[in-house]
């Protein structure tokens, strides 16, 4: 039995989210974990972390045990042959047996895509979020300086049960002139993060962006951990999980 970690890449607009759940619901892991016994492993997987519904990856994090003798750089092309043309492997190599892909995590990183323009892309609909009015992106650099360190991020999360301490290392705005026209991106590295957070901090950098709110504002939010006091939850289409960082000890069998 061989430990594996596969790197996988999906469009999130077809999938009810990344973890399983009821009959007849498609989800991320639901696809892979039905593509696994085609190559003699086991069918379930452990993923670094949860994406909700329209919510995309670059490489997300994924472990399962492997049965068989099929080669590691083999797994990638046997399982993208079983796999949606919505969900495929990128990468995958052999770690220690006791390799966990969430709890061995030592972070996970996620970008936000803004569209800006006076009018909608048809063809960046499920990619990005449209905003047809400028922003204020030094406000929103501003505010976005404020939220590196530990906090308590439930004023930015949904549906949540867990304790809201978190660390966040790093939260910045990059300007990127695309072919569709002007994009804002929104990137967060944290240790972990609450459900609904990142999208909770982009809803609520979004109004300081259109002056509905002073960047301090985010201040009072992550002291009293007050949902009511931040902005509207962004939606899914413009959120790609990118990357997640493991101990090198952990990836070498």
């Amino acid at each position: 039995m061989r430990r594996i970690l596969v790197l996988v890449e999906y469009d999130g607009t077809g999938f009810k989210g990344l973890q399983r759940q009821g009959p007849g619901l498609r989800t991320v892991q639901g696809e892979l974990e039905k593509a696994l016994p085609g190559i003699g492993a086991l069918p379930k997987a452990v993923a670094a972390g949860r994406t909700d519904a329209g919510v995309h990856a670059l490489a997300m994090p994924f472990h399962f045990d492997l049965e068989s003798a099929i080669p590691v750089a083999r797994i990638p092309e046997a399982l993208n042959r079983l796999l949606p043309e919505d969900l495929k492997v990128v990468r995958a190599l052999e770690v220690v047996p006791d390799f966990h892909a969430r709890k061995d995590a030592l972070w996970r990183a996620y970008r936000y895509r803004i569209l800006l323009r006076p009018h909608p892309s048809p063809l960046l609909r499920h990619r990005a979020f449209w905003v047809g009015r400028p922003l204020d992106l030094k406000a929103m650099e501003e505010a976005l300086s404020l939220l590196p360190g530990r906090h308590n991020f439930l004023g930015f999360a949904t549906a949540e049960v867990r304790e809201g301490l978190r660390e966040l290392y790093e939260a910045r705005l990059e300007a990127v002139e695309g072919e569709a026209g002007l994009e804002v991106h929104l990137y967060f590295r944290g240790q972990s993060f609450l459900r609904g957070q990142v999208r909770g901090m982009v809803g609520t950098l979004l109004e300081v962006g259109l002056k509905k709110r002073p960047p301090e504002s985010l201040l009072e939010i992550l002291r009293t951990g007050d949902r009511r006091l931040a902005g509207p939850t962004a939606p899914p289409q413009g959120l790609y999980f990118l990357e997640a960082a493991y101990p090198e000890a952990k990836l070498k069998p």
